[in-house]
């Protein structure tokens, strides 16, 4: 029972009393229905021993109500053991995937590339909450934060050109859009992938509040852009990167593998209980029997 463990220990406290309330119980003579405050006690025995009247509780029958007290305070103190069928579900650093699906990378080979890096990222991040992001000239939520890797893989293998409404592309507006999806901000990565179209000040500033709020932005940039379609600057996300570095799409196992290991788990106090298995109303029912007790019917 070495994992046994209190989840409500303060309730031991209320012993103190009842230690002194069972003292001062089995210090008193029995009662006797009233007739010990007008006998002596020579008479109050006589009469007993001459079978006047049944006399008195005996002292095991005074003590009923600490019995059931007993089982009852151990019960308040809420003795558990751990829960084996409990998923753990620990880590709260999510990491927000926000996809470029412009014309300039929807319209050429820059997808598949997007594709394979998005895929590569969610087979390296094990555990972590990953949340999907589509943007071009707007962003949108795809998915909410899941650790079922399977979830989001079938989303992103069906990106195409026609999923975006409207024509243009704007970093900016996805995120922004991962600073109002991020409950903790301070544990969280944001990987852009795109071709580095649409930084504009805009996407510099939204970048430098998200950065000061504790989130990485990690820019992954895809090179085949689509036919006719400007080329931006190689290093058009750099000043988007909480690292100053413009990671390559071929490059994300290594990212994977460091946003694999990094985060922290926290633990929050109104959620330990639903580690433990309470045992203490099953210890609090067994009050029940000494209850009993007291009210069966005399004769």
């Amino acid at each position: 029972m070495e994992d046994l463990i209190l989840l409500r220990p303060w309730w031991l406290a209320a012993f103190l009393p009842m230690a002194l309330l069972l003292w001062w119980v089995w210090r008193r003579p029995p009662p006797a229905g009233g007739w010990e405050r007008v006998m002596s006690p020579q008479m109050l025995a006589a009469m007993q021993a001459l079978g006047a009247f049944s006399g008195s509780a005996s002292r095991g029958a005074r003590l009923l109500p600490a019995a059931a007290l007993v089982p009852l305070v151990l019960g308040l103190s809420g003795p558990a053991v751990p829960r084996q069928d409990l998923p753990l579900l620990a880590r709260t650093d999510t990491v927000l995937l926000a996809i470029d699906l412009s014309a300039s990378v929807a319209e050429g080979e820059a997808l598949s590339q997007a594709q394979q890096a998005a895929a590569a990222l969610l087979q390296g991040l094990p555990g972590r909450p990953v949340s999907l992001i589509l943007y071009g000239n707007e962003a949108f939520a795809a998915s909410a934060p899941t650790t079922d890797p399977r979830r989001l893989e079938t989303m992103i293998a069906v990106l195409d050109a026609g999923i975006m409404p409207t024509q243009g592309s704007s970093p900016g507006a996805a995120i922004g859009l991962a600073a109002r999806m991020l409950a903790d901000p301070r544990q969280s990565d944001l990987i852009l992938i795109s071709d580095g179209g649409g930084v504009d000040r805009l996407a510099r500033a939204e970048a430098a509040r998200l950065s000061s709020l504790g989130t990485r932005i990690w820019p992954v940039r895809v090179n085949a852009i689509a036919a006719g379609a400007p080329v931006p600057e190689p290093d058009a996300m750099a000043p988007l990167a909480s690292s100053g570095r413009v990671l390559g799409w071929g490059e994300v196992d290594d990212l994977a593998s460091d946003l694999g290991g990094r985060g922290e788990r926290q633990r929050v106090a109104e959620l330990q209980a639903l580690g433990y298995r309470d045992l203490g109303p099953l210890l609090a029912a067994l009050a029940g029997l000494p209850l009993l007790m007291m009210l069966r019917r005399r004769s």
